[in-house]
């Protein structure tokens, strides 16, 4: 409540949206971010279970001065957290959010008198604003006669609300798992490999088209063939990539830590391609800036603009889709058309006062490399790259290195490690 408090001090007059993701505690502090916001004198509109992005385009079509997203994104479902949205449907910038922890650490409360606490209405339709924006940036006409076949896992998040009304909407053949938004996950809420075996068996199983897969606040995206080989979330940005770039020309913002199939695409297009820092906030910031037609992260993460500057699982279905029906090919075959590269990651304990001279001695360490300090310490070869960042939450660098084959990727990750484990001595 102190939270949200502080939040809504640093919101223009208006309504605020309150959302959440389907866990079984997202109702209780539903109920507290509403007792929060009106002890502020906040009116507020409750849309109960919706998608981050359905969020993000509830605030802008109802013309509200922000948004609260009760998630916790792809981790375990005993967790639970709060996203905030500015009144332009999207996830606040750090400065913002700094503001407002501020404002919640030195308790600077602004609760109402009782005659002015604010009220609350109950949001009647989530759903069909954010699909007709969806569907509104493909051809149906070519989409809804392939009818094809569709098997989307939502595993009882809130994904499922406006998924199964997007792809009916464009003639698919629905098999729909985790249906009920109830927070009770069938397996590992992030959309990973390991996560997602038994999915991916069914895809094959039922002889679908595809296989699309979401984390519980659906802004991610996974992609299962035809054959029930998962292609991973790095393969999502740079599938809609491929198929946006084709018709629409014009400028790219991935974060630094995304796949270099987005930068490869970017060229083959001839497209200005750009890097924002990692974060949500930083990309859709980068996107804004540089007017790009789309862009995203490579965790699943595509946002095109058109939509909402908001991450968007549903926004890359369709565009896979049209880029299927359009071109009368198979997952795999659009796959099989992308540059390939292997990324592996790890992580060194390491206290947050030696990262900068950690970063230094790998900066010195890769001699060779191209060297930017956009966020952390990205190092590019002709065929790789490598990026170190310090952990905002925990006393650790991480390391992510993509190359041509994974041996590869391995070594530049592992020799890393040792270069930062010699600061611990």
């Amino acid at each position: 409540m102190r939270y949200v408090n502080a939040f809504a001090a640093t919101l223009p007059v208006g309504r605020i949206v309150i959302a959440r993701d389907g866990r079984a505690t997202g109702r209780m502090l539903a109920d507290a971010v509403r007792a929060g916001l009106c002890a502020a004198g906040r009116r507020v509109i409750d849309a109960d279970v919706a998608a981050t992005p359905t969020t993000g385009v509830l605030v802008r079509q109802l013309k509200c001065a922000g948004g609260i997203q009760i998630s916790a994104s792809h981790n375990p479902s005993e967790y639970n957290g709060i996203k905030l949205l500015g009144d332009d449907g999207r996830v606040i910038s750090a400065r913002a959010g700094q503001r407002v922890l501020d404002a919640y650490r030195e308790n600077e409360m602004n609760w109402v008198p009782h005659e002015e606490v604010g009220s609350v209405e109950e949001c009647a339709d989530t759903v069909s604003g954010h699909c007709a924006l969806v569907v509104g940036t493909v051809n149906v006409d070519l989409i809804r006669p392939a009818k094809l076949k569709v098997l989307l896992d939502s595993n009882h998040g809130a994904g499922s609300l406006v998924g199964r009304q997007l792809l009916e909407s464009l003639g698919c053949q629905v098999t729909l798992v985790g249906e009920t938004p109830d927070g009770m996950f069938a397996h590992g809420a992030e959309p990973i490999a390991e996560n997602l075996q038994t999915i991916a068996e069914r895809v094959r199983d039922l002889r679908c088209d595809v296989g699309f897969c979401q984390d519980p606040d659906a802004d991610r995206l996974a992609v299962i063939d035809e054959t029930g080989r998962f292609i991973g979330e790095e393969y999502t940005l740079a599938l809609c990539l491929n198929h946006v770039l084709q018709y629409r020309k014009g400028p790219v913002v991935t974060n630094c830590s995304t796949s270099r199939m987005s930068e490869d695409l970017a060229a083959k297009y001839d497209a200005p391609f750009f890097r924002s820092p990692v974060g949500e906030a930083n990309v859709t910031a980068g996107m804004q800036e540089h007017d790009a037609v789309f862009g995203g992260e490579g965790n699943g993460g595509p946002i095109d603009p058109r939509v909402g500057y908001i991450r968007d699982s549903f926004v890359g279905m369709a565009q896979i889709l049209e880029a299927m029906a359009g071109r009368q090919m198979k997952v795999s075959e659009l796959v099989a058309e992308l540059p390939h590269y292997e990324i592996h990651k790890t992580k060194v304990s390491l206290a947050g006062d030696r990262i900068p001279a950690a970063l230094d001695a790998l900066e010195k360490h890769f001699a060779d490399a191209q060297a930017g300090r956009l966020d952390g310490l990205r190092l590019d070869w002709p065929g790789a790259w490598l990026l170190i960042r310090g952990s905002n939450t925990e006393p650790i660098v991480r390391i992510i290195a993509e190359a041509k084959s994974l041996k590869e990727t391995k070594r530049l990750c592992d020799e890393s490690a040792r270069v930062v484990g010699k600061l611990r001595k």
